[in-house]
């Protein structure tokens, strides 16, 4: 095979699913370090890949906006065209972009499974194998990669942020009360039903109880915009150093708030993929059923405690979809605020050790 010159990485997905992509786009850069290379996302995810130095160039198709319907795919198409790409990776199989990158021109296209429409038009194909035997998300990504020369065994994502960025959101963080001294534990109570998770309620509890047992933690909250019931739940926990965010949708300042923190406390939802991507501690509530397995989806690179329903939990009481299972009489706070605690001591034992080798 012709060695790629133009690289296209197709991800038109979710927070993770992209973020689960960077290992593949870092290895395609250490690979062909000459090669210019881009990512085709969604609008919503595309700030996650600014500032990588990996890419040269971000597009974005926002196929359920602006490019809907024939005149935006045709729009696309031509953008594509003008770039003169010879290889495609197809991340997620879709028949938009099968068809668009063979439109398109681009020589080389790699999809995921056997679809028809891969084959009306000559697609290259990897398949996952039922996923037998179960395997990380982003080796799966890798594994299109593979087809085109590129291969790597390290599969921690990244995502980077500006100095600028970090400092203005350890202000914005401080002038909400936070002693900049003292450990930070962001909590994002919602999954938006992509994953199990606790319901709100319980969140504030664990809230509560961190802030009763942890008189050194400061908690933040992250509550996304609009869902006042949900910031109402811990607006009555009463204590200085419970911080509620304003709510932004600006991955941008969601990544700077991951990256003051010391440790992030989640569902298994994008941001533990942001958190782990920046290198920040998690702990995660995790599914242990296939489609939602720590082994798929877990956290790789940081330091992470993920916390699981005790065996035959899931054969019980699973509601027969993962997504709206809350892990009630599954998942207690008790063993929730102890992974905490684990982080929170492992991170001291690990300064301790910095100083005394300093």
């Amino acid at each position: 095979m012709k060695q790629p010159r133009r690289i296209l990485i197709v991800r038109p997905d979710r927070i993770g699913d992209v973020i689960m992509a960077t290992p593949l786009i870092r290895t395609l850069r250490q690979t062909y370090p000459e090669a210019f290379i881009a990512a085709l996302v969604r609008p919503h995810t595309a700030p996650l890949l600014q500032h990588n130095p990996r890419l040269d160039r971000i597009l974005v198709d926002d196929f359920e906006g602006a490019d809907r319907g024939r005149k935006g795919f045709r729009r696309k198409v031509r953008e594509l065209r003008k770039l003169k790409f010879d290889t495609a990776l197809m991340l997620l199989p879709t028949e938009r972009h099968t068809w668009m990158t063979f439109l398109a021109g681009i020589r080389t296209r790699v999809s995921v499974g056997t679809r028809p429409y891969h084959v009306l038009t000559f697609t290259r194909t990897v398949s996952r194998n039922k996923y037998i035997p179960l395997r990380h998300e982003a080796d799966y990504c890798m594994d299109l990669g593979r087809v085109v020369g590129a291969d790597s065994d390290n599969l921690d994502a990244e995502l980077f942020l500006t100095n600028e960025e970090e400092q203005h959101m350890r202000e914005a963080l401080q002038s909400m009360g936070w002693n900049l001294e003292q450990p930070l534990a962001t909590v994002f109570p919602e999954t938006g039903g992509s994953a199990p998770g606790w319901a709100v309620g319980s969140w504030a509890d664990f809230v509560a109880r961190i802030l009763e047992e942890r008189d050194d933690v400061f908690v933040l909250v992250d509550v996304v915009p609009g869902r006042e019931q949900v910031r109402a739940a811990f607006q009555t926990i009463d204590s200085p150093r419970m911080l509620l965010s304003p709510g932004t949708s600006d991955l941008r300042e969601v990544m700077a708030m991951i990256a003051a923190s010391t440790v992030v406390v989640s569902a298994s939802t994008g941001p533990m993929h942001m958190a782990a991507a920046l290198k920040i501690p998690t702990v995660t509530q995790f599914c242990p059923l296939p489609a939602c397995s720590p082994r798929l989806w877990g956290p790789r690179g940081n330091l992470a405690k993920i916390v699981l329903p005790p065996d035959g939990y899931c054969r019980e009481k699973c509601p027969g979809d993962p997504h709206v299972c809350s892990f009630e009489g599954g998942i207690g706070l008790d063993e929730m605020l102890s992974a905490v605690v684990e982080v929170l001591d492992e991170l001291d034992v690990r300064e301790r050790n910095r100083i005394n080798e300093a």
